[in-house]
């Protein structure tokens, strides 16, 4: 059993920054790229950042210079600072990652998300 704890969404006016946190927990052998989509009322869940087992990072233009990925691997956890926020920024965050579990007789290696967590910008 393989569960995703994200935390930090909240209500902040533009230019404000927040948190978020996506911490994995259970029989975990590794973990991969660890990544940020968000989902807006409407629109397709996209790509905010990503970052590689070797720290390798990867953003949406429209996000780039304000938001940061990060990752700690001793908590099995991913981190998105998001700074000057914006209106538009205002949409759902779910975190990705890709693990190799345990599973019974045998490991698995896929993408597991988060449950996602609201973020709302205020102008």
């Amino acid at each position: 059993q393989v569960e995703l704890a994200e935390s930090g969404g909240g209500l902040v006016e533009a230019g404000g920054s927040l948190r978020l946190s996506c911490a994995a927990s259970g029989s975990i052998f590794s973990i991969n790229a660890m990544g940020w989509y968000r989902q807006a009322p409407g629109n397709q869940r996209e790509l905010v950042a990503t970052i590689t087992s070797s720290g390798n990072t990867n953003y949406a233009d429209s996000v780039k210079g304000r938001f940061t990925i990060s990752r700690d691997n001793a908590k099995n956890t991913v981190y998105l600072q998001m700074n000057s926020l914006k209106p538009e920024d205002t949409a759902v965050y779910y975190c990705k990652l890709y693990m190799t579990t345990a599973q019974f007789m045998g490991v698995r290696v896929s993408d597991y998300w988060g449950q996602g967590t609201q973020v709302t910008v205020s102008s």
